[in-house]
C-alpha cells in the first residue's frame, strides 16, 4: 500500500476568533444593504408607492429590505428603467450573496458542529482496538504512513494534535482525528484510550512527550506505549512515566552512522529491516500452538532472532531458545 498523494496547496491557520468571523459577515451584509438603500434613495424618483404616492426614506429602507430578503409585495415598485435595471443587476446579486452568507454562517457555526458532534459520538461508541498517535509532526506523520503501508487501516488510527493544520493532514489520509492537548485525561477518555491497542507518543518536545506518557499510563495502566525522546537523559524519566518502549532517534542515527564507517551494507540492511518497503522486515508475534516445543531456529515463517519469556530475552544460540513455550513472544526476520 502506498501513501495517498495529496494536492499541494498553501494553507494558513485562521487567526480570526468566532465572534470576529461572525462580525465581519454581519458587517458585509449591512454594507451591502446600506449600498442598496443609498442608491434607492438617490433614485427614489424611479420608485412608486402605491399606498400614498410618496416615497419617504422609511419607504426606501422598507423597499430595499423586502427586495433583498423576498421578492417584494408590490406596494412599492420600480417604475423607471434605471430603477428596474438597478434592481435586476445589483439588488438580485446582493440578495443571492446575503442568502449565501446566512446559509454559510448557519452551516459553519450550527449545522456542521452539530453534525461533527453526532458523528464523533457515533465513532466513539464503536472505537476499539485502535492505535492512538499523540503528535502529528514529521515523526508522527512518518509513523502513520508506515503503519498504513504495513496494512493498518487509516480509520483504525486516532491522531491527536493541538495544531489544526496537522489535524487536517491526518484527516485527509483517512485517520480519525482529535484536536487538543493529549496531556488532558478528558481528551484521552474521549479517544477511548482504555480500549486502544497501543499508543505512539511523539510530541516534538521531551517534556511534553513524558507528560503525555504519564497521563496515558494513568488512564490506561496496561496499554503498550511507545515514546520518542531526543535527549538521552530523558530516556529514564520516560520509562518511569510508563513508556513500554522508549526510542531515541538521535542515538539510533548515531549507531547507523558508526556502523556505516565499516561499510554501508550493514547500514543499508538495517534500514531495510526497519521499513516495510524493503525486501525483508522484522516481525514480532506470539508463538503458535504448533511451534511449542520446537527450537527458535526451526521456524518455518522466517529467521528467528529472539524469544521473549517472562520479561527476559534469549537469542537463537542460547539454550532457552531450544524449546519454545506457550506465551513466548518471537522476533523474526521475514520476507516482505
Amino acid at each position: 500500500m502506498t501513501r495517498p498523494t495529496l494536492p499541494a496547496t498553501l494553507k494558513r491557520k485562521s487567526q480570526l476568533p468566532i465572534w470576529l468571523s461572525i462580525g465581519w459577515r454581519v458587517t458585509a451584509v449591512l454594507g451591502l444593504v446600506g449600498l442598496a438603500v443609498a442608491v434607492h434613495w438617490f433614485d427614489r424618483e424611479g420608485l412608486r408607492d402605491n399606498y400614498d404616492g410618496r416615497v419617504s426614506f422609511l419607504d426606501v429602507v422598507y423597499f430595499t429590505m423586502i427586495s433583498i430578503t423576498t421578492t417584494g409585495y408590490g406596494d412599492i415598485a420600480p417604475v423607471s428603467d434605471r430603477a428596474r435595471l438597478f434592481d435586476a443587476l445589483i439588488v438580485t446579486p446582493i440578495r443571492v450573496f446575503v442568502v449565501l452568507l446566512f446559509i454559510g454562517t448557519a452551516y459553519n457555526f450550527v449545522l456542521k458542529r452539530t453534525w461533527d458532534k453526532w458523528r464523533m459520538a457515533l465513532l466513539q461508541r464503536s472505537l476499539t482496538g485502535h492505535i492512538v498517535v499523540a503528535g502529528y509532526g514529521r515523526t508522527g506523520a512518518e509513523a502513520v504512513a508506515e503503519l498504513i503501508a504495513r496494512g493498518e487501516a487509516p480509520d483504525n488510527m486516532v491522531v491527536v494534535d493541538p495544531d489544526a493544520e496537522r489535524i487536517e493532514e491526518a484527516k485527509a489520509l483517512g485517520c480519525l482525528v482529535m484536536q487538543g492537548d493529549a496531556t488532558r485525561d478528558q481528551l484521552l477518555d474521549e479517544v477511548k484510550l482504555t480500549r486502544a491497542r497501543s499508543m505512539i507518543v511523539t510530541a516534538g518536545r521531551d517534556d511534553t512527550s513524558i507528560l503525555i506518557t504519564l497521563s496515558a499510563r494513568h488512564v490506561a495502566p496496561d496499554l503498550p506505549i511507545s515514546t520518542i525522546v531526543r535527549n538521552e537523559d530523558n530516556e529514564l524519566p520516560a520509562r518511569a512515566a510508563g513508556a513500554t518502549t522508549v526510542i531515541n532517534p538521535v542515538s539510533f542515527a548515531g549507531l547507523l552512522l558508526a556502523t556505516s564507517c565499516k561499510g554501508g551494507r550493514v547500514t543499508e540492511y538495517l534500514a531495510d529491516l526497519a521499513s516495510i518497503h524493503g525486501k525483508v522486515a522484522l516481525n514480532e508475534r506470539a508463538v503458535t500452538a504448533d511451534e511449542i516445543g520446537r527450537p527458535l531456529s526451526g521456524l518455518s515463517t522466517g529467521t528467528g532472532l529472539r524469544v521473549y519469556r517472562d520479561g527476559t530475552s534469549f537469542g537463537r544460540h542460547q539454550p532457552e531458545s531450544n524449546a519454545l513455550r506457550a506465551g513466548d513472544t518471537i522476533v523474526e526476520i521475514v520476507a516482505t
